[in-house]
C-alpha cells in the first residue's frame, strides 16, 4: 500500500532529503586543494571579514566541534561559531582540518580567519596565534570502564575498583596519540610518581573519541582525554568513568591570527557577554550532559494486556498501512525515538512522537510545538515513505532494505549513501546491511574513513546508528512474539 501523495511531491522530497545532508558540501569545504579562493591575501581583520560577509572557521569533524546528524549541522564549537557569525553579522562557512599539524600554518596563511577545534592553551601555541577568551576550562581526565555489574553497586563499591589516584597508574598500559597533549603529560607524570605508566601509542589516525568508544567496548583499558571531550562521550557510553584529573584545569579557546586584533577583541566581548546568560549554560549542557540515546530495553509499555504495546497502537496500525510495515515495527521504531511520548525533545533539537528534527518535520507540513502524536505520526511516516522510495531502486528485498531505512531515518540518508559507497570501494556487497553496509557506517567516525574523498557528509558517530538498527529489529521480534491474549511481562 502506498500513500495517495501528489506524485511531484514526493519526487521533490527525495531531492531534498539527499540535498539536507550535502550541507556539508555547501557549508564548509573538505579539500584543500579547492581553498584558494577562499579568503584573498588582502583579508586579515574584522573591517574585511564584514565585507567579504562570512567568517571561515577550521574546526574538527567530530562529535563536540562539527558534524552531521539527521541532515542538520551540530557541534558545541559550530553552534557557538554560528552565534557568533550572527552576532557580526555574516554567514558562517566551515573548513574541516585534515591534519591538526598544519591547522596553525593554514590560520596564519590566511586559509582560515578563526580556528575552532577544541583547542587547549599553551605557551609554544601562544607564541605562533593569539588565543580568545576562554570560553572553557578542561582538565585531562583518565577514562576507564566502570566494573561488571555497576549498575547495581554504590558509588562506594565502584570507585574502590577504579583508579582514583595517579600514583595508581604505575604499571598500567595507557593508550594516546604521540602527537596530543596527553602523550606529553603522561611522560611527565611518570617521572612525577617515579614509576613507569606503560605509554602505548595510538596510530596517528585514531582520534580521542575513537580510543573512549575502545575502553567503553572492552578492547583497551584506559586513555587519556580532555574533560568536555570525555563527558561529551560518557552521554552515549554510561559504562565509562571520567572523573580521575591527571591535569590541573586548562583553558580552551578559539586561536586568531595575531594581525586580528579587532577580530579578537569582538570575540573576546562577545564571549564575556554569554558567559551567564542562559542559552549559553542550556548549550553546554545540550553536548556535554545530557544523555544522547534512549537505551535498548525492550520497553515499559509492553505491560498492559495480550499484544498491546502502548496506548497508541490503534494509530500505529494505520499508519502503518501506509508504509507497508508491520506496526510491530513501526511501534519498535517509535519506542526508540520518544518511548511513545508526544512531547519528547532530544538534546539535538529533535521533537515529538517520531523525533522529527524542525527541517525535515517543516518539509511534511509539520509544526512541532504542541504537535500531536497522530500529526507526527503522519509527518514521519511520510517521511519513511520517501526514505523507503529512494532505497527500493538499489535494495530490491524488503526486509534488507528495512535496515537501510532506519539507518537513514537515524543517520541521514547522506551518512547511509556515504556507508554504501565505502561498502563497494571496499568490497562488500552494497545493497546488503548486516556485515556490509553496517561495517561501514561503523567506520565513518574514522578519520581515515570519513576523509575519504568518496565520504561526501563526513563525521558520523556510526555506533549509534548500528545500534539503533539492531535494537529496533531485535525489539520488533520481541513485539511479534507477543501472545495476543496473555498479558505481557514488564521489562526495562
Amino acid at each position: 500500500m502506498t500513500f495517495a501523495y501528489n506524485r511531484n511531491k514526493i519526487i521533490f522530497s527525495l531531492f531534498v532529503f539527499i540535498g539536507i545532508v550535502c550541507i556539508c558540501l555547501t557549508q564548509y569545504s573538505t579539500k584543500q586543494n579547492a581553498r584558494s579562493d577562499l579568503v584573498p591575501s588582502n583579508i586579515y581583520d574584522l573591517p574585511q571579514i564584514k565585507k567579504r560577509g562570512k567568517i571561515i572557521a577550521l574546526t574538527d569533524n567530530s562529535s563536540t566541534s562539527f558534524y552531521i546528524y539527521k541532515g542538520d549541522s551540530l557541534g558545541y564549537e559550530y553552534e557557538q561559531l554560528s552565534l557568533f557569525a550572527k552576532e557580526i553579522g555574516v554567514e558562517l562557512q566551515m573548513v574541516l582540518a585534515k591534519n591538526m599539524d598544519t591547522i596553525f600554518n593554514q590560520l596564519n596563511t590566511c586559509e582560515v580567519d578563526i580556528i575552532a577545534a577544541n583547542l587547549t592553551v599553551t605557551q609554544e601555541r601562544s607564541s605562533i596565534v593569539d588565543f580568545s577568551s576562554p570560553f572553557m576550562f578542561a582538565q585531562q581526565v583518565l577514562v576507564q570502564r566502570k566494573p561488571k555489574g555497576w549498575e547495581n553497586m554504590s558509588g562506594k563499591e565502584i570507585n574502590k575498583q577504579l583508579i582514583r589516584n595517579t600514583v595508581d597508574l604505575s604499571g598500567k598500559n595507557i593508550f594516546v596519540r604521540k602527537g596530543s597533549s596527553f602523550y606529553s603529560r603522561l611522560k611527565s607524570l611518570s617521572e612525577e610518581i617515579g614509576e613507569k605508566i606503560n605509554i602505548i601509542e595510538a596510530p596517528g589516525e585514531v582520534n580521542t573519541e575513537q580510543l573512549i568508544s575502545m575502553v567503553a567496548n572492552g578492547q583497551i583499558d584506559y586513555t587519556i582525554a580532555d574533560e568536555n571531550v570525555a563527558l561529551n562521550n560518557q552521554t552515549y557510553f554510561s559504562n565509562i568513568d571520567v572523573e580521575t584529573p591527571i591535569s590541573f584545569p586548562q583553558k580552551i579557546a578559539w586561536a586568531i591570527r595575531k594581525d586580528s586584533p579587532e577580530l579578537l577583541q569582538a570575540l573576546n566581548v562577545w564571549i564575556e557577554k554569554r558567559k551567564n546568560e542562559k542559552e549559553s549554560t542550556e548549550l553546554y549542557a545540550k553536548y556535554f550532559k545530557k544523555k544522547k540515546s534512549h537505551g535498548s530495553g525492550i520497553g515499559k509499555y509492553v505491560s498492559y494486556s495480550g499484544g498491546i504495546i502502548s496506548e497508541y497502537d490503534d494509530l500505529i496500525k494505520t499508519y502503518s498501512k501506509k508504509i507497508d510495515w508491520d506496526w510491530q515495527l513501526l511501534a519498535s521504531l517509535i519506542y526508540q525515538e520518544s518511548h511513545f511520548s508526544p512531547t519528547a525533545r532530544s538534546w539535538a533539537g529533535a521533537n515529538g512522537f517520531m523525533q522529527l528534527i524542525p527541517s525535515t518535520a517543516k518539509h511534511y507540513g509539520l509544526d512541532t510545538i504542541d504537535a500531536t502524536a497522530e500529526q507526527s505520526l503522519k509527518a514521519g511516516t511520510s517521511f519513511i515513505f520517501d526514505l523507503d522510495r529512494y532505497w527500493k531502486k538499489y535494495v530490491p528485498d524488503k526486509q534488507e532494505r528495512i535496515k537501510f531505512v532506519l539507518a537513514s531515518y537515524n543517520a541521514g540518508l547522506g551518512h547511509v549513501i556515504d556507508a554504501r559507497n565505502l561498502a563497494g570501494k571496499y568490497g562488500k556487497k552494497q545493497n546488503v546491511w548486516t556485515g556490509n553496509v553496517e561495517d561501514m557506517i561503523l567506520q565513518k567516525s574514522n578519520p581515515m574513513i570519513y576523509n575519504d574523498p568518496i565520504v561526501k557528509c563526513g563525521y558520523c558517530r556510526g555506533q549509534e546508528t548500528y545500534s539503533y538498527v539492531k535494537e529496533i529489529i531485535k525489539r520488533y521480534h520481541h513485539y511479534k512474539t507477543m501472545p495476543e491474549n496473555v498479558p505481557a511481562l514488564v521489562s526495562n
